[in-house]
């Protein structure tokens, strides 16, 4: 584990970036056994690598680009399948944050 800086983690991908990584990375793993393999990777590739990481007193959250449904253009899938997936791999990219600082959810 981490010994995580909340300062440090202002300049994340100079700090942090082998973390970082690696919450994308588990996060990527977990939502791929769970679902159709092209839509996690669709999703990874074409909306998650836009998105961004942060830390506040609540802990760590994402932001996403802007309209991600309408970046995803390499799979089709119905509104609510992909909000499900979306939802969820940005929670287990949140988790995995807080799992590998060590920082409670």
């Amino acid at each position: 584990m981490t010994e995580f800086d909340p300062e440090q983690f202002e300049d994340k991908y100079a700090n942090y970036f082998p973390e970082l990584q690696k919450a994308y990375k588990q996060a990527f793993e977990v939502l791929n056994d769970r679902y159709d393999s092209e839509l996690v990777h669709a999703i990874d590739q074409q909306i998650l690598n836009e998105s961004e990481p942060f830390y506040d007193e609540d802990g760590f959250y994402v932001e996403l680009p802007e309209d991600p449904q309408e970046r995803l253009t390499a799979i089709v899938v119905d509104d609510e399948k992909f909000e499900v997936v979306l939802e969820e791999f940005v929670a287990e990219i949140e988790s995995q944050l807080h799992r590998i600082f060590g920082v409670e959810e």
